[in-house]
């Protein structure tokens, strides 16, 4: 691409400058009648859902629905969006699968590296902020509006005291810390209703629950949500898809088998 040496873009982001350089078309018309034809309907990227994660007495249990998007068509149901990322650590995701999939694949290495160098695992903030910074790097795609992710990640700290962390982020790398639960993805809203809603008034605390106990919370949440955000996936009954869980505690991670999760929602959901 030949540019003009005498052009100044500052003031134009990088679409604006494709466009008139010829190298992309112009940018999609909102139909302002529904149904009318004038809409031209641009790339939608894919997008995964809701996920969430909170303590219990076995450590930190994640979940996420398995339902990926593309504006309101599903494009996929068996969408894995709870990732290992070493032997003590889980990245979910919510937002757009090839970026998240991408940076979990760039922190699975950086661990490793890490390790493998330096003989000992990186430190729990170390990788707290190794997420951000990857988040942070990434926030000139998500103000073209083609690559955000907004995670959980859950990990167990040893040293000094052991236990469990859990943090949740922002499109831009910000890290919270959260004492008990976290969830986020477009059907959130009613997830940390029900989280709420359970820990305070519930028969027990999360962080009192048994292992099925608490897989039974997890699943009601995302079930919940399906029923009002249909671009979350729940539990589908028909195809028998359930939620993919996993479990952090001091002995590493557990990936909870389908068989056990349709064991506990069939006994205490459905």
């Amino acid at each position: 691409m030949r540019l003009d040496q005498n052009f100044a873009g500052a003031a134009d982001d990088l679409p604006t400058l494709l466009r008139r350089k010829g190298l992309l078309g112009p940018p999609a018309i909102v139909d302002p009648i529904p149904g009318a034809g004038l809409n031209q309907k641009g790339w939608e990227p894919t997008e995964a859902t809701t996920i969430l994660a909170f303590k219990f007495s076995g450590g930190v249990l994640v979940a996420g629905d398995r339902r990926a998007t593309s504006g309101n068509t599903v494009v996929y149901d068996r969408a894995d969006k709870v990732l290992e990322i070493d032997r003590h650590s889980i990245m979910a995701i919510a937002g757009v699968p090839a970026t998240a999939w991408e940076m979990a694949r760039v922190l699975e290495h950086s661990f490793q590296y890490f390790r493998r160098t330096q003989l000992q695992e990186m430190s729990v903030d170390g990788k707290v902020r190794a997420l951000s910074k990857l988040l942070r790097d990434n926030f000139g795609f998500v103000m073209q509006g083609v690559g955000m992710v907004v995670p959980i990640f859950a990990t167990y700290d040893s040293d000094p005291k052991p236990e469990a962390r859990l943090y949740f982020y922002d499109a831009m790398g910000a890290q919270f810390e959260v004492t008990d639960y976290a969830a986020t993805g477009s059907g959130s809203p009613a997830v940390r209703g029900i989280l709420y809603y359970e820990n305070n008034w519930g028969a027990k605390p999360l962080k009192k629950l048994s292992e099925d106990e608490a897989v039974s919370i997890a699943l009601r949440a995302l079930d919940t949500a399906a029923e009002s955000d249909t671009s979350t996936g729940g539990v589908d009954r028909s195809g028998k898809i359930y939620p993919l869980i996993k479990i952090v505690s001091g002995e590493g991670i557990t990936t909870l088998p389908e068989t056990k999760i349709a064991a506990v929602f069939k006994k205490t959901v459905a």
